[in-house]
């Protein structure tokens, strides 16, 4: 169940937040700025790239090593593929995850390793491994751990993860915007220096100004009727969040959303992609998960049984190729079967603030679905 009286409580929510993860989102600004100046303290503005690379492979543990991948996928195209190296092991735990290199990997590849801890053993031994492959490494983790040490042993570029205080207070959540922002921002900074996209000082900058904005408009305390991650989250309190996403930017954003609410807050989604979501999701929408089914079930038990849970559509649009949009279809097949809609589209800006935005107003969503349930 949600406290929905919680969400207008900011004191409770701070009470709440044991994790940091309310501060991590509205420090993300802050966080990107704090990163991009790591970046440059450790030379990557100074580096001469001989070229672009034929890959670049990504090592890293949960969710963020995973949603780092999928962003710089799709912000650097078909170019050069990014590629995540999923992990294997008996346990998500530090010492029991293993990565390889891929038998193809060599010196014209590029090796990133991002982590928001920097004691895995097998990381170390990926640096190593790349190293005597001709694999070049960069790695953003936390300063004075073994994985900045295997870096340079491996003649790689160490960049030191931007932390806060309270990250050493409770375990890092892999979804925590704090931690996202922390490992995507010097490979941003990176992947634009070897030109395979566009992520100069400046769009960072306004990366960071466009957070501030959505803190601002999300913050805790700014009330729910007029806080856009604060309605959602309440409207998500006992639905089933089916993520639609239209436009190049609101894929990954909303692969992530999903993520951070089975993550932080303990809910299922599904999403998926327009227009092929229409023919993906059909049939649930007519099933037993729609909004329109057994709405008066005669034998449910109104006083000790919770509310069914039933399909709530969440639109994420940026602006789509060639102006052309599945939207209008989207809506209509959603109200056909009395599902109800979500929107979220961001403000104007370049390709870098309204993927910032998507995900900083989802993540603030996750953030307030998850300090407000209660089990």
């Amino acid at each position: 169940m949600l406290d929905e009286s919680l969400l207008d409580t900011p004191e409770g929510l701070a009470e709440a937040d044991r994790r940091g993860l309310l501060r991590g989102a509205a420090e993300a600004g802050a966080r990107v700025r704090t990163a991009a100046r790591h970046a440059a303290e450790a030379g990557i503005g100074d580096l001469k790239p001989d070229g672009r690379p034929r890959a670049v492979l990504i090592a890293g543990p949960g969710a963020a090593a995973t949603h780092t991948a999928d962003l710089l996928g799709t912000l650097a195209g078909p170019g050069s593929p990014v590629v995540r190296l999923a992990p294997s092991g008996v346990a998500p735990a530090a010492g029991a995850l293993r990565w390889e290199l891929p038998g193809w990997a060599g010196s014209v590849d590029l090796l990133l390793i991002a982590t928001p801890d920097g004691t895995e053993p097998s990381l170390s031994l990926l640096a190593d491994q790349a190293y005597r492959r001709g694999v070049t490494v960069v790695a953003v983790a936390p300063a004075g751990t073994p994985l900045a040490e295997a870096v340079a042993g491996a003649h790689g570029l160490f960049v030191p993860m931007a932390t806060a205080p309270y990250d050493q207070e409770e375990p890092l959540a892999a979804s925590s915007p704090g931690v996202f922002w922390a490992l995507f921002t010097p490979l941003l900074a990176l992947l634009d220096r070897v030109g395979l996209l566009n992520a100069p000082s400046d769009a960072l900058e306004k990366v960071a100004d466009r957070l501030d904005g959505v803190a601002e408009r999300c913050g805790p305390a700014i009330v729910t009727y007029s806080n856009p991650a604060k309605t959602l989250a309440a409207e998500l309190a006992d639905a089933l969040p089916v993520v639609w996403t239209e436009g190049p930017s609101a894929g990954p954003a909303g692969r992530r959303f999903a993520a951070a609410l089975a993550e932080l807050a303990g809910r299922p989604a599904l999403v998926a992609e327009l227009p092929e979501a229409l023919a993906a999701h059909s049939a649930l929408l007519a099933g037993p998960l729609a909004a329109s089914a057994d709405p008066d079930d005669f034998f449910r038990d109104r006083v000790e049984e919770p509310p069914a849970l039933h399909a709530r559509v969440v639109l994420l649009r940026d602006r789509p190729i060639n102006g052309l949009s599945a939207a209008p279809t989207a809506r209509d097949l959603a109200l056909s079967h009395d599902t109800p809609i979500s929107e979220l589209e961001p403000e104007e800006g370049g390709e870098l603030e309204t993927l910032a935005e998507l995900i900083a107003v989802t993540d603030f969503a996750a953030v307030y679905l998850a300090l407000a349930s209660r089990a």
